[in-house]
């Protein structure tokens, strides 16, 4: 046989589909953007058929890419459990869940945190974290306080900032159209709730789950959004001041039964850090 199904390839095929897209898969493995859609645009000329298809920043797998998938992660549970028994066992992994918003930022500051750990991310909602922390699927995982139902470690909070089209403006006597995180969703009832007592009669012209697509929705000029600040004004985008201030969202840190203790105590200081908590 000719063709190779490349590790490398496989180990990023796996990575867009547990941080939900190219760039923050990228920043996972610690590498360039560019280098995993190569890795994927590999597998894909090896298979001869499409695999994924990007959807703003995020991705969707083709019924092949899913089939692919699940023999990316048997192949690679397979070669590394190989090399630990081979060579021997390999930097602790630590399995860390975080919700969508301001990911870049989280996923950057436990990377940190952790310099001697393979760090693996999950991104998902909250409720979904919790759930997958209370059956020891992921060692931690970083939440919207207010979307829990189970208490956290406090480490910090998101502003939040109003988003709409460059030059947008409302629909003359239709109430201001919101996009948002489809319910449950803090950020979706916050902003409905500010506008309400602004009395600028909002209502939900779009919704998505996830962030991404969120801003391409608010690009296309379909309404406004309350979303976590970006460390620069996302490309076709603009802020807005002239709407109601909305106080930040805070952030909780939950880990398993039995973690690490030393691992907990240094994630939760660099999120502290990060996320300007004394």
């Amino acid at each position: 046989m000719g063709q190779v199904l490349d590790i490398h390839a496989l180990r990023s095929l796996v990575a867009v589909a547990d941080c939900g897209g190219f760039h923050r898969a990228a920043a996972t493995l610690g590498v360039s953007q560019s280098a995993v859609s190569q890795h994927v645009r590999r597998l894909e000329k090896v298979i001869g058929r499409p695999v994924v298809e990007r959807q703003g920043r995020a991705a969707a797998f083709t019924s092949d890419g899913q089939a692919l998938l699940g023999d990316a992660r048997r192949i690679l549970a397979a070669h590394d459990d190989a090399l630990r028994r081979l060579v021997g066992p390999a930097r602790a992994t630590v399995t860390v869940g975080a919700t969508e918003h301001a990911a870049d930022l989280i996923l950057s500051a436990v990377a940190a945190a952790l310099p001697g750990h393979q760090v693996r991310f999950r991104i998902d909602r909250t409720r979904r974290l919790d759930a997958a922390v209370d059956r020891g699927v992921l060692d931690l995982a970083v939440h919207l306080a207010e979307a829990s139902s189970v208490d956290g470690v406090p480490v910090g909070s998101l502003p939040l900032t109003w988003y709409a089209a460059a030059g947008w403006e409302p629909p003359a006597g239709q109430g201001w159209p919101v996009v948002a995180i489809e319910e449950p969703c803090v950020l979706r009832r916050r902003a409905l709730a500010a506008l309400v007592e602004r009395g600028l009669d909002p209502y939900v012209v779009c919704d998505s789950g996830y962030v991404a697509g969120v801003f391409d929705a608010v690009r296309t000029g379909l309404g406004v959004a309350l979303m976590a600040t970006a460390a620069s004004t996302p490309d076709g985008l603009a802020e807005r001041d002239d709407l109601p201030t909305v106080l930040p969202a805070a952030v909780g840190l939950r880990a398993r039964s039995g973690a690490d203790p030393q691992v907990v105590a240094a994630v939760t200081a660099g999120l502290r850090s990060a996320l300007d908590l004394p």
